[in-house]
């Protein structure tokens, strides 16, 4: 419980942390559930989807539903977006990569790597069906998140403890860990409807090229690449979804 709480806390704004005090080494431990936590994250922008289009066109609907991430989350998962395509955009090797994420200033690629991101994440979801946008939404961020939270299986961290950001360095995950991190990103595929299946294959490879940009680049992940890698899969996933949507008739016949 006290590695979910920390979860919580760490991955969102919600004052979790008046609950109780959690020990400072579950912090090294939430990457197993960052998955659940997509639960509250993902939940909140089907949500605000749902409320909002009812009063507002289906476009502004979908902007209320991302902005309440933002605000949920405090830009946790941008901000991480943003160093990341400043770096490996600007980096010239290793270490500058790694020196230029570290800035908290944003460069042209981080404003512009940003504008790109929610200009597709808008048109990929206002092209979805109105009434799957919200699981859509919730299991997008779930998945993805349960995707990503294996980097820490397969790649080192890139930095030493004392030069990172959160000043912890994740623990590689135990087997009940990663069993926690998968179903955290499985449960909520029930409300999703089935055809939509296929579409879990775009992060899932979206998750192995960025890997192995980080491992070829950086020899390893920072906290910036968990982000980026989050918030790329769940758009891989929402291109997914779309392209599934598109061709309905032939995956249908697929299945």
């Amino acid at each position: 419980m006290n590695n979910l709480l920390a979860a919580l806390i760490f991955f969102t704004r919600l004052p979790f942390w008046r609950i109780k005090t959690v020990p400072s080494e579950c912090f090294r431990h939430v990457v197993s559930y960052w998955s659940l936590a997509g639960w509250l994250t993902g939940g909140a922008m089907a949500l605000v989807f749902f409320l909002a289009a009812w009063v507002f066109p289906l476009e502004a609907a979908v902007i209320l539903a991302l902005a309440s991430r933002l605000l949920v989350t405090g830009a946790l998962h941008e901000d991480g977006l943003a160093d990341f395509f400043d770096g490996f955009g600007g980096g010239r090797d290793r270490e500058s990569i790694l020196r230029i994420m570290k800035d908290s200033h944003i460069g042209s690629y981080g404003v512009l790597g940003l504008i790109v991101y929610y200009l597709m994440a808008y048109t990929l979801l206002t092209s979805l069906p109105p009434e799957h946008i919200p699981f859509v939404l919730l299991c997008g961020d779930a998945f993805s998140k349960c995707v990503g939270s294996f980097v820490i299986k397969l790649l080192p961290y890139a930095r030493k403890e004392k030069d990172s950001k959160a000043k912890v360095i994740y623990t590689p995950m135990t087997v009940g860990e990663c069993v926690a991190s998968i179903l955290g990103g499985a449960i909520p595929l029930v409300f999703l409807p089935s055809f939509y299946g296929w579409a879990l294959l775009c992060p899932v490879v979206c998750f192995f090229l960025l890997v192995s940009l980080f491992k070829y680049r950086l020899g390893g992940y920072t906290g910036d690449c968990c982000g980026a890698l989050f918030l790329l899969c769940e758009l891989g996933f929402w291109a997914g979804a779309v392209m599934v949507s598109r061709h309905l008739p032939f995956v249908m016949h697929l299945l």
